[in-house]
């Protein structure tokens, strides 16, 4: 599945022009800890946060996520969404919560990743 069909799926709307909509998405996680995601993160991956600030785009670059969805309703700092737009990094935003994004991936086939 590719970053633009989870949008879909999850009635989220972009907020980075220069995203990469054709990113594969290949788990989904939910967390708000950076070094949780850190030891977690894997390539591909949709990660649902409520953290808005610069450091969320370092951890999603070095992990070659897929994107960053941000929830309910929360928005980027403007430097993170200046960074996102460098990286080339899609940030999703979604009135939902993290529950009920992630509800909505693992029904679509994203699965959380494997250990």
């Amino acid at each position: 599945m590719k970053v633009q069909d989870l949008m879909e799926i999850l009635s989220a709307r972009c907020l980075t022009c220069q995203a990469n909509l054709e990113a594969e998405v290949s788990c989904g996680y939910a967390c708000d800890l950076l070094s949780w995601v850190l030891a977690h993160g894997r390539k591909g991956m949709a990660w649902a946060t409520v953290q808005t600030h610069l450091n969320v785009i370092a951890v999603a670059v070095l992990m070659e996520m897929a994107c960053v969805i941000l929830v309910e309703g929360v928005l980027p700092e403007e430097a993170t969404l200046r960074k996102a737009e460098e990286e080339g990094l899609a940030i999703l935003s979604s009135d939902k919560t993290a529950y009920e994004l992630c509800g909505l991936m693992a029904k679509a086939g994203v699965l959380p990743p494997e250990a």
